[in-house]
């Protein structure tokens, strides 16, 4: 009894520590306060297609899209943004957006997530990025982003994750982006997917290397094991007819025996 009592404490100060551990990891409750001129800027935003949703419910900071609006899309919609501070995600795929939109977003401090995917921007709008220091999240996938952006990229030091595919970034412009910052998780990464390659090459060669192997080994024991069936074979249809023979040369000597027996008997 004394036991199961203080197994059900443990249990149970195991159960208030996981709870305070718990509380102790969730995100601190983010609450900005929005002033006239901020609710007007999301007013428009809305009244223009785009989309405006807080984070959560303990966090204000909102998430604002134009990917899914309908019809063109182009900078002027992106000027209610300017100065905002509380904006946490922006994302214009596959708008009409170029280098001259992003000045609309170059005060946006608190910017965590920006998707610029299939847009027109160029390596003159990065430079409008320079301000977002709390950037992590970077989406370039088919831009006309170049290896001159690789300083731009390199100076935003919250940066946790860029994509890259089918832009102009050439591999020696990832070797500098990787050699200056390495902790950037870079998306493709043709260094990082050409060693993957050349090992999974490798690995494949060994592994058809062994199979071959196998497959001569497993031929020789076949061949080896026919051609000793074969040979047993003829050795047992050789055995045969000798003892056929035998057999013949024995019944022949008897009747050869047989009647010299009887013909000396007459």
């Amino acid at each position: 009894m004394r036991i199961l009592v203080t197994l059900l404490a443990l249990s149970a100060f195991s159960s208030v520590a996981v709870m305070a551990d718990d509380k102790a990891k969730a995100p601190a409750p983010v609450k900005i306060e929005l002033t006239d001129s901020d609710k007007a800027a999301i007013a428009e935003v809305k009244k223009s297609g785009g989309q405006v949703l807080e984070l959560a419910q303990n966090d204000n900071r909102v998430d604002v899209s134009f990917h899914l609006a309908d019809g063109k899309i182009g900078n002027d919609h992106l000027k209610p943004l300017k100065g905002l501070k509380f904006v946490y995600s922006i994302n214009v795929r596959g708008k009409e957006i170029t280098d001259d939109g992003l000045a609309n977003v170059a005060e946006s401090a608190g910017l965590v997530k920006l998707h610029l995917e299939r847009t027109k921007i160029t390596d003159a709008g990065l430079k409008h990025l320079a301000g977002l220091q709390n950037l992590e999240y970077l989406n370039l996938f088919g831009t006309e982003v170049t290896d001159a952006s690789i300083d731009a990229l390199v100076a935003l030091k919250k940066l946790k994750q860029v994509y890259i595919w089918q832009t102009k970034i050439t591999e020696e412009g990832v070797k500098k982006l990787k050699a200056a910052r390495a902790d950037l998780k870079i998306i493709p990464d043709p260094i990082e997917d050409k060693r993957k390659a050349e090992i999974e090459a490798q690995r494949k060669a060994e592994f058809e290397k062994l199979k071959a192997e196998e497959e001569a080994k497993k031929k020789a024991e076949e061949e080896k094991k026919k051609a000793e069936e074969e040979a047993k074979k003829k050795a047992e249809e050789e055995k045969k007819k000798a003892d056929e023979e035998a057999k013949k040369k024995a019944e022949e000597a008897k009747k050869a025996e047989e009647a010299k027996k009887a013909e000396e008997k007459k």
